[in-house]
């Protein structure tokens, strides 16, 4: 977990990463561009604040940044669900007022995953709004940068391993920071909101 003076930490290696003489190197690999800062769920705000201040003092310096809402493209998903998203609530709300909470639980994670898991799940949506905001400037792919926050709004019917598996390759290889709310255990195992069983199929540099 993240306490504040370790997001300061965090947040100072990796400007330092990114503005680096030879362009930024937030991975050991050129084509996989991509780092993971975890944080405390409770220091969403904190969070926040880092990535608002990094990105001005980026931008006022020449670059492009965009953070991508995690919370927002689910919401999207979900309202293309159309009618049947309503049945899904009601059902949902019946199996919890009979004490049946872990079925109920199953079965909203049942009815939604088939809108947002895989290659053509979020991570399409995801993957289209880094290309469209690099294509939109070409000539700054190596001052550009690209945040993806909000996930944990995905727990606990998405794992954002699989996200970053599914976006790997589809990012036009522009630096694409993800803001991890959970804990990081040993090595580069991480705990999606300090819930879920610790995962460790992360490839990307975790900070600091």
């Amino acid at each position: 977990m993240l306490h504040q003076d370790q997001l300061d930490l965090a947040f100072s290696a990796l400007q330092a990463d990114l503005v680096r003489d030879d362009g930024p190197q937030i991975s050991t690999m050129r084509n996989y561009r991509f780092a993971i800062v975890p944080y405390s769920p409770k220091e969403e705000y904190a969070l926040r604040q880092k990535v608002h201040a990094l990105s001005k003092q980026l931008s006022d310096n020449g670059w492009v940044v965009t953070t991508i809402d995690l919370q927002h493209l689910l919401l999207e998903r979900l309202k293309g669900m159309g009618e049947n998203l309503p049945k899904i609530i009601e059902r949902e709300r019946r199996l919890f007022d009979r004490n049946k909470r872990d079925r109920a639980l199953a079965t909203v994670r049942d009815k939604i995953a088939p809108h947002i898991e895989g290659p053509d799940g979020l991570a399409a949506d995801v993957s289209k709004v880094i290309t469209d905001f690099a294509r939109a400037n070409p000539d700054k792919k190596d001052h550009t940068v690209v945040f993806i926050g909000r996930a944990g709004a995905l727990y606990p019917f998405f794992r954002v391993s699989a996200l970053l598996k599914h976006i790997a390759g589809r990012t036009d290889n522009v630096p694409v920071v993800l803001l991890y709310p959970g804990t990081r255990e040993e090595g580069n195992a991480l705990k999606f909101m300090g819930e879920l069983p610790a995962d460790t199929d992360y490839r990307p540099r975790i900070y600091p």
